[in-house]
């Protein structure tokens, strides 16, 4: 089983510490390509108009200042630098010890710095989004799609990929529709679903976490997700089509 995330938007910087060491970074076929869209981030980040160009506000001038010395930034686990309602759900520091290595091996973080990487993988905070285009890259999900395909093909196998992206992140590599879950969450009104967002969030956080605590065995087919969601939530099973991946939706209450 693999579960796929989406980084948060929000990163914590790391204190102190050594910066990003390349060489250990997984996927390492991905390294030039994440060497040209730290190069095209740190130009635009420069740039005397870089707030409107990375498309944030204000407020987040020091986060994108920071863009322009990633080099040498403090770098630390992925999953201390991710934070947020996702993370805060998951929960990485509260886990056991067998807990955070399963963590480790089934968590792939889909990054529009990095392209694929692991929770253990050290990396700076960092200021970008998928969905923005940088000079001599062009539409991040366009630019990762090919790559994150090529490197994660073998890492796949035949694994249960259980995708808890967000839509913005879904569209930087489509995994094999057979074997990928992806997770939705609705409340639902007399008898009208409504997608939520923030919740939605919270939720696909408390099921990754829910799968790396749970007893037994991880499961290796849609039915067994489906059995495992169903431990804590109302959920049902929608399944795929050859142009669709399954679906796992849950039903919270209102």
């Amino acid at each position: 089983m693999l579960i796929l995330l989406p980084p948060s938007e929000g990163k914590t910087p790391a204190p102190n510490g050594d910066a990003v060491d390349w060489t250990a970074l997984s996927f390492p076929a991905l390294n030039t390509y994440r060497a040209k869209v730290l190069e095209a981030l740190g130009n635009v980040s420069a740039h005397q108009d870089a707030l409107a160009l990375l498309g944030v506000g204000a407020s987040l001038s020091a986060d994108v200042e920071r863009n322009t010395r990633l080099h040498t930034e403090p770098a630390a686990p992925a999953h201390q630098v991710y934070s947020g309602v996702l993370y805060d759900a998951l929960g990485y520091q509260s886990l056991t010890a067998a807990q955070r290595r399963k963590a480790d091996e089934s968590v792939l973080v889909i990054s529009a710095l990095w392209g694929a990487i692991r929770f253990a993988d050290r990396v700076p905070a960092y200021r970008l989004s998928m969905g923005t285009s940088l000079p001599d890259v062009g539409r991040l999900a366009s630019f990762w799609k090919p790559q994150i395909s090529e490197a994660l093909a073998a890492e796949t196998g035949g694994s249960l990929l259980v995708d808890c992206r967000s839509s913005t992140y879904a569209a930087a590599w489509a995994p094999p529709l057979a074997q990928t879950v992806a997770v939705n969450v609705f409340t639902e009104v007399n008898g009208v679903r409504k997608v939520v967002s923030h919740f939605a969030k919270h939720t696909r956080g408390e099921l990754a976490r829910h799968l790396l605590t749970r007893r037994g065995s991880a499961p290796r087919m849609p039915a067994q997700l489906l059995k495992a969601a169903r431990e804590k939530w109302d959920a049902e099973l929608v399944e795929g089509t050859a142009r669709k991946a399954h679906a796992l939706n849950i039903i919270l209450p209102n």
